[in-house]
């Protein structure tokens, strides 16, 4: 049997920390991947003078799975978002943030499992149109949302909810105001609803539907919707878990995908042995999951849910005294 071969970024900032915390409980499970390291983000720009390396794209080519930290785009203009290009570059049309409830983490609410499918290449973040009038008084940019973007994503989400035994899926949209873009994202979506009976389907409008996980979260249990929604949701679902610490995120497409921490590199602590490293994680967790090795994924997942709950050597922002490798090690214990 063929070794895996994974593509490690570990990114900036708090990047190296966390990874390398990921990398070690991959190792103590029984992982046997071999990794390729490559420069992405402000590292990259200082080690090879631009943000994403030719030679760091080739490898996310060559191994297919790449599991990433936090990257930085410089604020201002020339500087596309590093994730964006990534996500356009390879067509990881996916982005999957699935939230979980962990005890001892002094979130708002309990028993939350929701995982948000977001279309990622298409609509506000595809960059098109984006224009500034000479005089900088007026501002321009275009959403497109095609019918296969739409079939796709959806499907992606009601075959995910029937593989993971879920029984709800909510699309989000705005079709009572965007009647071409998010109206086509809805038809899409209803005709799409009709080839799964085995799965209710439920509609929301995005307004509603942020009222509706901060009163009553409960209720959801797979949410599917456009770019832009599903990035301002996803960081909303994250908060009710305790926030993006606590989130992983995935982005797939037909034969590539990139794991990684949803959350910001976080420079001001970067090197102080002080970064919660739950989201690479659980990211891990992910990447374990698409590979088809859940029995590895779940001791994970399950010696993590041990330390957060017992309050084991956790971290400041889960109520603790410890830092990144303290809490590596309480995981790394357990398994």
């Amino acid at each position: 049997m063929t070794q895996q071969r994974i593509t490690v970024i570990k990114g900036d900032g708090i990047g190296p920390d966390i990874v390398d915390a990921a990398l070690l409980i991959l190792e103590k499970v029984g992982c046997d991947f071999a990794y390729d390291f490559a420069d992405a983000g402000l590292v990259a720009l200082e080690n090879h003078g631009e943000l994403l390396p030719q030679q760091t794209l080739d490898l996310i080519e060559k191994n297919k799975v790449t599991l990433k930290g936090p990257l930085t785009t410089p604020v201002g203009e020339g500087f596309t978002s590093i994730n964006v290009s990534l996500r356009k570059k390879f067509q990881m049309y996916a982005n999957v943030r699935p939230v979980l409830s962990f005890k001892g983490t002094k979130a708002r609410y309990e028993d939350i499992d929701i995982v948000t499918v977001r279309e990622n290449t298409e609509g506000m973040y595809s960059g098109l149109g984006q224009v500034v009038s000479d005089d900088g008084t007026e501002a321009e940019a275009k959403s497109i949302i095609t019918r296969q973007g739409a079939e796709r994503i959806i499907t992606f989400a009601y075959e995910l909810a029937r593989r993971e035994g879920r029984k709800k899926v909510t699309a989000v949209h705005k079709a009572n105001i965007l009647k071409s873009t998010s109206g086509l994202f809805l038809k899409v979506a209803r005709e799409i609803a009709d080839k799964y009976p085995d799965i209710e389907s439920t509609e929301m409008i995005v307004d509603n539907a942020c009222m509706q996980l901060v009163m009553n979260p409960h209720q959801f249990d797979v949410i599917v919707t456009t770019n832009l929604f599903g990035d301002i949701l996803s960081d909303l679902c994250a908060g009710l878990v305790g926030g993006l610490g606590m989130a992983p995120g995935a982005n797939i497409g037909k034969d590539c995908a990139i794991f990684e921490a949803v959350h910001g590199s976080a420079p001001d602590i970067a090197g102080k042995n002080l970064a919660n490293p739950t989201s690479v994680i659980l990211a891990s967790v992910q990447m374990l999951e698409y590979l088809k090795m859940a029995d590895k994924a779940d001791k994970i997942r399950n010696a993590l849910k041990e330390v957060i709950e017992s309050g084991d050597r956790t971290t400041r922002d889960l109520g603790g005294q410890h830092g990144t490798t303290d809490f590596t090690q309480a995981v790394l214990d357990r398994l």
